[in-house]
């Protein structure tokens, strides 16, 4: 029996992406629904940058290191 570890960055990757949906969620629920009152440099919906960035990242290291079967390492 053979035993295959599980790269950490797959992890990593998982849950950057869980984040960056999230965060991306609510920055578009902010842009769809504004806040009465302005913060400054709101109108850059960083929310949405900032999660899909996160959501990006998370899956270039969620596809880059996920396990395979028969993979040499």
């Amino acid at each position: 029996m053979e035993r295959h570890s599980i790269s950490i960055w797959f992890f990593i990757g998982s849950l950057l992406s869980v984040y960056g949906v999230l965060i991306l969620g609510t920055g578009v629920a902010e842009w769809v629904h504004p806040q009465p009152t302005t913060v400054v440099l709101s109108d850059l919906h960083l929310a949405i940058w900032w999660g899909a960035g996160m959501l990006v990242l998370g899956l270039v290291y969620a596809v880059r290191f996920r396990p395979r079967r028969g993979r040499d390492v």
